[in-house]
């Protein structure tokens, strides 16, 4: 009884966290059309925190999602992505995760 209750309290914590993704992009999408800056920093940043939490929820480690994003960025860049040719994001992103 006690494991399925523990998988039970996983998987709503799991629907939880999805909700709040999809909360934190709202905010964020309103935070732009108020044009408050300080409002879209806190919806990236509350986004970014929910995504890595669901990630751990899923069993995917901090480490490793850091990973993927770094390869995530390196094939973008290979691949001449148009934010790397026009502005270096990409470049600049992955720089920014190395030094982490």
């Amino acid at each position: 009884m006690h494991k399925e209750m523990d998988v039970a309290k996983r998987a709503k914590v799991i629907e939880w966290l999805k909700t709040e993704v999809v909360d934190h992009v709202s905010r964020l999408f309103k935070s732009l059309w108020e044009g408050s800056s300080l409002k879209v920093v806190d919806s990236l940043a509350s986004l970014v925190v929910s995504c890595y939490i669901l990630g751990r929820r899923l069993g995917i480690s901090y480490g490793d999602l850091d990973a993927s994003i770094v390869e995530k960025l390196k094939k973008h860049k290979q691949e001449g992505h148009q934010l790397e040719d026009w502005y270096q994001d990409i470049s600049a992103l992955e720089e920014h995760m190395r030094k982490r």
